[in-house]
């Protein structure tokens, strides 16, 4: 026992030493010391809903992306694959409703528009066709330049956030005039982002990299300013998953993530105390 409360002052000493030294000195050994010790408390803000859906089997291709209406609580996935429905819609709380095999070739993206008075969903497909209202950039690494631009999502502020995945970066322009905002790439020195959204209250993007597998919380930067990216917060999904798009719910805050290699849509619940701020 006295050999235990001789080793407790013998660190507590050591800990007082590194903090004087650091004072006065300006020692980088404390500042790694305190690396650690924040990695290690990394903010957690999402859990697994393994509740969802209440029946898997019904995710018979590959699942390239998912949407969500949360005006009518609906989540619509879409899958690649031959003699198979290409939409399911379930809803939130994971029930199977109804499935389609028309209009849909090859989906890549969906995206649910519905107000009160229409329930509208977009999916980009093979041959569609859009009308161009500015157009941006070109094959490339300079700003405004991609190499597979795979994920685009606008703020309250009227930026557009694009992952720029072959470039390892997330660009950034405004929504009116196309011009060139910015670029955050130090986060992402492993992979590039594959999917990028923003959760309800403004405050934190949602970021999947496909061949790691990871979604990624970053702090969203406020208004007028791009600046560095900042991880808050890491969720590390099983090796060969490769989360591909994914959707937030806008009422609920809820991550849904298609994941091309599990053949899959899975739903990430934000916890009870980040929820509480969707409001304020």
């Amino acid at each position: 026992m006295a050999r235990f409360w001789v080793c407790a002052a013998g660190a507590g000493l050591f800990l007082a030493f590194l903090l004087l030294h650091s004072r006065f000195c300006g020692s980088p050994v404390l500042r790694n010391f305190a690396f650690k010790i924040s990695w290690r408390t990394e903010k957690i803000l999402y859990r697994l809903d393994v509740g969802w859906p209440k029946y898997s089997e019904y995710f018979t291709g590959t699942t390239f992306c998912v949407a969500v209406d949360s005006l009518n609580g609906l989540v619509y996935v879409a899958q690649r694959g031959d003699n198979i429905p290409k939409v399911l819609v379930f809803t939130e709380d994971g029930f199977f409703l109804r499935s389609w095999n028309y209009t849909v070739d090859t989906p890549h993206g969906i995206f649910a528009a519905s107000t009160l008075h229409e329930q509208s969903v977009w999916i980009t497909d093979v041959g569609s066709d859009f009308m161009i209202l500015w157009l941006r950039g070109e094959n490339g690494t300079g700003p405004a330049k991609f190499n597979i631009p795979h994920s685009v999502t606008v703020d309250s502020a009227g930026r557009v956030w694009v992952a720029d995945r072959g470039n390892k970066r997330i660009q950034v322009f405004d929504k009116d005039t196309g011009e060139w905002l910015g670029a955050w790439n130090n986060c992402f020195t492993e992979e590039g982002p594959s999917s990028v959204r923003f959760t309800p209250d403004g405050q934190y993007l949602i970021v999947a990299q496909l061949n790691l597998s990871r979604l990624s919380i970053l702090a969203a930067p406020p208004v007028g300013s791009i600046g560095d990216c900042s991880v808050i917060s890491t969720i590390q999904l099983a090796d060969q998953v490769l989360p591909h798009l994914l959707e937030v719910d806008r009422k609920t805050g809820a991550i849904y993530v298609a994941e091309i290699g599990a053949k899959q849509v899975q739903k990430y619940a934000p916890l009870n105390s980040y929820v509480s701020s969707f409001g304020s």
